[in-house]
């Protein structure tokens, strides 16, 4: 195991090397926020991959491109140059791409933000995605055409929500092979988590009857209609990631906190600030926020993007990427209802 100190003891070194992290440099880094800092970065860092602190508190060294195209998927809104992730992250992607296709899921997978080149804060979207183990992948299967660029920036997001209902799923744009990909996603050992809308998780408990324990991993959050989110663990060995808890053995399906979401208080309107009072503007995340060696980062010499594009400039999508165990097979899951679980009654509109 590499010690906490050693990345960022070679990353600072590098930045001294070239004269960055001097007074002017400091200065300057202090007067920026973490999130345009991190954001005017375009390449990744020269050296071993790293992921360094919290997913929603950190950033990465050594990150990898997933190639813009590939046989079983293609990466969305290039121009947000958000690509970029641990090789763990790359590798996986290209992994569930072809177990996607094989479910039935179009030609594959259409691949959304992963991480910025050196993670950390992204000035639009995200909270999380900031130490290259986070990625989305669309609720839309990759076309047999390809896409072009600028279809890429273009086409709209698909919800599977019945927006005309209280958190219902639409059962025109839901069926089977959906929910086979979500748990597919959730069935690898190395996925930590896989984030959907409270209404798709709820879909899931009712209807999947696969292995039941894969749930726990599915987490509900906010949005995530359009999309999901899965998140890998630590790397093994990895002293600079810091975990999270674990996510429910069970599947979660009739706890309170699951519950919860299906009640009026997680989608209350924030109260009307007192005119009275002074606005409190909000503090913004700075450099100095962040894990120390991320400086280092920041400041680190950059590695070509053909040179650090997985598989190398041959894009050699033949090869295996490394997964570290074999995925439970759940082709032979059925997910329709059973006959004796009653379906939900339609809930008031909101």
């Amino acid at each position: 195991m590499r010690a906490t100190s050693g990345i960022a003891f070679k990353l600072a070194a590098a930045a001294l090397a070239i004269g960055i992290l001097g007074s002017s440099g400091a200065q300057a880094q202090d007067a920026a926020t973490a999130k345009q800092l991190f954001g005017s970065v375009k390449l990744p860092t020269r050296s071993d991959p790293e992921p360094l602190g919290f997913y929603a508190k950190g950033c990465m060294a050594g990150a990898v491109a997933l190639p813009t195209d590939g046989p079983t998927w293609q990466a969305m809104r290039l121009s947000r140059n958000r690509r970029w992730g641990n090789p763990a992250m790359i590798g996986f992607l290209e992994q569930f791409s072809r177990d996607a296709a094989r479910l039935g899921w179009g030609s594959g997978i259409l691949v959304g933000d992963i991480s910025q080149p050196r993670g950390g804060p992204m000035i639009t979207g995200h909270a999380s995605h900031q130490i290259g183990l986070d990625a989305d992948i669309w609720f839309t299967p990759k076309p047999a055409q390809p896409l072009s660029i600028q279809q890429r920036e273009d086409m709209p997001f698909t919800s599977m929500l019945d927006k005309s209902k209280f958190l219902t799923v639409d059962p025109k744009r839901w069926g089977s092979t959906n929910a086979k990909l979500i748990m597919q996603a959730a069935s690898y050992p190395q996925v930590e988590r896989v984030f959907v809308n409270p209404a798709i998780k709820k879909k899931l408990c009712e209807t999947w009857t696969g292995d039941r324990s894969l749930l726990g991993k599915v987490r509900p959050i906010y949005g995530h209609d359009e999309h999901f989110h899965v998140r890998l663990s630590c790397p093994p060995g990895s002293a600079t990631c810091q975990k999270q808890a674990e996510s429910p053995a069970s599947d979660d399906c009739n706890s309170k906190a699951f519950a919860w979401w299906f009640t009026k208080e997680p989608w209350a309107p924030p109260p009307k600030p007192d005119p009275n009072k002074k606005p409190v503007k909000p503090r913004q995340v700075m450099l100095s926020d962040l894990p120390k060696a991320c400086a280092a980062v920041l400041a680190a010499p950059s590695r070509a993007e053909a040179d650090a594009t997985y598989g190398g400039n041959t894009m050699a999508y033949s090869q295996e990427p490394p997964v570290p165990a074999a995925a439970k097979s759940i082709d032979a899951a059925v997910t329709e209802p059973a006959a004796d679980i009653p379906l939900p009654q339609q809930r008031p509109n909101r």
